[in-house]
């Protein structure tokens, strides 16, 4: 991981921030999709975007991805602490980092530069300014207002009504204003004349005035002469009309509003209903709109690592069932559409009743010459001093296991349940977890007419022909060759999503057990169990599961008629086939145990078929 720090510019209209923009690079797991799974990529986070490279030294062909962190979530994994999630609308980028200090220090780092893009900040609100004022928002207040009356023919009415009022009311205050001025003139003058009046009786009071200004009353008080002047005369304003219609028309502005007060108290009800469905409608829409955009963002990462095999997945046990359910089908359609292509033998034919059939470890038709040369013939008969290589010891143990355990009858034993019974094919399981995963072994046995147990193990074994009646193998390789009849081999299993991917390392070895009783049968054998090899170690793609398998034959002959050479109709192969298998990883029990019912007899069946078809009119290797 690598940082780089480069000055972050100053905005004109923002001051001047001392902060750095840090450049991180380094390389983190991504979640790719559920065939690749996670992968390595080398991630760069630089202005405010977060970007994937195939890998440090491609970036000069340009970038695979990138968001912009402005309107990202970034979320820590609840359960993995390597692993966290960056969503914008979406787009959900699913990351591991190689340990919690690292994705503490990559989260840290991508919400520095959110923080420092200035999304929703008080930083941005300077820099961009507000467009609303008050004048504004008035003006929307208004248009709201004026226009929630524009409903109602009666209100608008009244509403004219209202105008008019104003308009008269405007003209009675005018008028009544002239004339309470007029009158304030009038006083004005007449104080200013008794003022001199009097001033002049102060200056002569003895004389007597002609045209009778004054006259004495009996107290000796003296009385204007000068009439007051009437409100009348004052421009010709009635006061006393205007101040009776001004009376009217307030009471009709009364009048008026109380009626406008009571239409609109009579509408609130039906407003308040309108109001109310619209509201219900609303909240429909947008819960509508919520489950659509769950049920998008569901479908959109529904391959996602959240949806993945373990405790923790979102998928239940059910959907989990459902979708294994429904791999497999279009496995076998797409299987069955291979097959029908093909010319195949019969199915297999059941086993006459009676023991009729003798070994052939001893019988006399064993030693018979072949008129033809075997094809099989590259496959010697192997016996534990044949095969020495480095885990020649172990193979020695897993065989002698096989011989001792496998081989017994279950009859008797109450921890062995019998599963499937088609014909002479059954199928037994044994329930065993161990912290929480399930490791049921199984146990299968059948009988295959026409074939013999070399023939059934030698093709078992070979890696030339493993593909052809194998239909769960993505691809294999043979990593090590140990000896003529041991190898390694690695291989993927196809993936039934929503489990992960499996791969299996493991040793397979062919061996033929020489009976000591000169009455029971040879026995040949395949085990394949796992191993470690540096050549093939586990990778983040796939899970890696341990495998202990065996594959049994023993061969039984019924003596042909007169002196004739055995034919196949006279040999039947004894398979005892057994498995143990952890499956690495956690996945339901009743869909592990589901699949193994289901797809157990149907390998028996494809496999001993293929092994029927290809010895079909060819010499017998016994």
């Amino acid at each position: 991981m690598s940082e780089k720090s480069s000055s972050s510019g100053s905005d004109e209209d923002v001051e001047p921030e001392s902060g750095q923009h840090v450049e991180l690079g380094g390389v983190l797991s991504k979640w790719t999709n559920y065939i690749h799974g996670w992968q390595d990529r080398w991630v760069v986070l630089k202005n405010n975007t977060l970007s994937y490279y195939k890998s440090e030294d491609e970036r000069e062909y340009g970038c695979r991805g990138s968001l912009c962190l402005s309107k990202a979530v970034i979320t820590p994994h609840e359960f993995d602490e390597c692993r966290f999630d960056i969503s914008v609308n979406d787009s959900v980028w699913y990351l591991r980092a190689e340990d919690p200090e690292h994705r503490l220090q990559w989260i840290e780092s991508i919400e520095l530069h959110k923080a420092e893009s200035g999304y929703g900040s008080e930083t941005s609100l300077r820099r961009h300014g507000s467009m609303l004022s008050l004048t504004s928002a008035a003006s929307a207040l208004s248009a709201t207002s004026t226009s929630s009356f524009k409903k109602g023919h009666r209100l608008r009415e009244k509403l004219a009504e209202m105008e008019t009022f104003r308009d008269i009311l405007c003209r009675q205050v005018d008028t009544l204003q002239k004339y309470f001025d007029s009158c304030a003139d009038v006083v004005s003058k007449d104080e200013f004349q008794r003022d001199r009046v009097e001033e002049d009786e102060e200056d002569f009071p003895t004389t007597a005035r002609p045209d009778g200004e004054h006259n004495h009353n009996n107290n000796g008080s003296k009385e204007k002469l000068f009439p007051p002047a009437s409100p009348k005369s004052t421009n010709g304003i009635d006061f006393k009309g205007e101040a009776i219609t001004f009376k009217a028309t307030t009471a009709g502005i009364l009048s008026t509003l109380s009626h406008c007060i009571e239409l609109m108290v009579k509408r609130e009800d039906s407003w308040q209903k309108r109001v109310d469905k619209e509201l219900e409608k609303r909240r429909r829409v947008e819960d509508a709109y919520k489950s659509a955009m769950n049920e998008l963002k569901k479908k959109s990462h529904y391959g996602g690592p959240d949806y993945e095999e373990g405790p923790n997945s979102l998928i239940n046990e059910d959907e989990f069932f459902d979708a294994v359910e429904a791999a497999l089908d279009r496995q076998d359609k797409i299987e069955e559409q291979c097959q029908s292509e093909k010319v195949r033998i019969p199915r297999l034919t059941p086993v006459p009743p009676g023991d009729v059939y003798s070994t052939i470890g001893t019988h006399r038709f064993a030693t018979k010459p072949h008129s033809h040369s075997s094809s099989l013939s590259s496959v010697e008969l192997v016996s534990a001093s044949d095969d020495i290589h480095r885990f020649s010891a172990k193979v020695e143990e897993m065989v002698q296991n096989h011989m001792t355990y496998s081989l017994q009858d279950m009859g008797g034993d109450a921890n062995w349940q019998l599963v499937i019974e088609e014909g002479e094919m059954k199928v037994y399981r044994r329930e065993v977890e161990e912290n929480g995963i399930v490791l049921d072994p199984l146990k299968a046995t059948h009988s295959v007419k026409g074939v013999t147990g070399h023939e059934v193990c030698h093709y078992f074994w070979d890696t030339a022909v493993r593909m052809d009646w194998e239909t769960t193998i993505e691809n294999f390789n043979v990593v090590e060759t140990l000896s003529d009849n041991a190898v390694i081999v690695y291989q993927t299993h196809k993936r039934v999503w929503p489990a992960s991917q499996r791969d299996v390392l493991y040793l397979s070895a062919i061996r033929k057990i020489l009976a000591t009783n000169e009455n029971d049968p040879d026995t040949w054998l395949v085990c394949n169990f796992s191993v470690d090899h540096d050549n093939a170690l586990p990778t983040n793609r796939c899970v890696r599961a341990k495998i202990n398998v065996a594959m049994i034959c023993q061969t039984l002959v019924s003596p042909p008629e007169g002196d004739k050479e055995i034919s196949r109709d006279n040999i039947l192969c004894k398979i005892t086939y057994v498995a143990n298998v952890n499956p690495g990883g956690w996945a339901p029990a009743s869909v592990l145990r589901a699949v193994a019912k289901r797809e157990y007899p149907k390998f028996l069946k494809r496999f001993t078929s293929y092994v029927q078809e290809k010895t079909a009119g060819k010499p017998i290797l016994f």
